[in-house]
């Protein structure tokens, strides 16, 4: 019987993302667990409102917020990408692990993205487009210079496939 895990390994290289990324993901975190914090302290000032209920919702939360800091770092690490002759693949996930192969000759589009907490850290977003609405070959966490010469090879790769070549 083939391992379970058969159908997510190859023998290709694989590249993963830069560690940046999960300081990126982590002071995101921080910053929707401030509004969730804030929420709490309305709830412990509100007289209406039992005190058991306030100090619940706060030990929820900080559970909550251990628990995403550590996943946080393991789904990161989860990410890689590999570039074959025909095509790309990219992988991420735990526990629903996830396995993308986009044909060079498929692609519409490479798109580079980052937002400004990446952007103080210096990582993009690479993001492959297909004809297939359902293709969603994302690749977070790249450094610039990095994502810039993927997107550049994907781009080539893609027109000489594309045109037949």
């Amino acid at each position: 019987m083939a391992s379970p895990h058969a159908a997510f390994t190859s023998s290709d290289t694989w590249n993963s993302v830069s560690p940046r990324l999960i300081n990126a993901r982590r002071i995101t975190l921080g910053l929707v667990f401030i509004l969730v914090a804030a929420c709490v302290v309305v709830l412990l000032v509100l007289p209406e409102v039992p005190r058991a209920v306030g100090w619940s919702v706060a030990g929820v939360a900080v559970v909550c917020f251990a628990w995403l800091w550590w996943l946080i770092g393991r789904r990161v690490r989860s990410y890689g990408y590999a570039e074959r002759d025909d095509d790309l693949l990219v992988r991420s996930g735990i526990l629903f692990r996830r396995l993308v192969i986009v044909p060079y000759g498929r692609m519409q589009l490479v798109d580079v993205t980052a937002g400004p907490i990446d952007r103080m850290l210096g990582v993009t977003t690479v993001q492959l487009h297909t004809a297939a609405a359902t293709t969603d070959a994302t690749i977070p966490g790249l450094e610039p210079m990095i994502a810039a010469a993927l997107r550049d090879r994907l781009a080539r790769r893609g027109e000489m496939r594309g045109a037949g070549l």
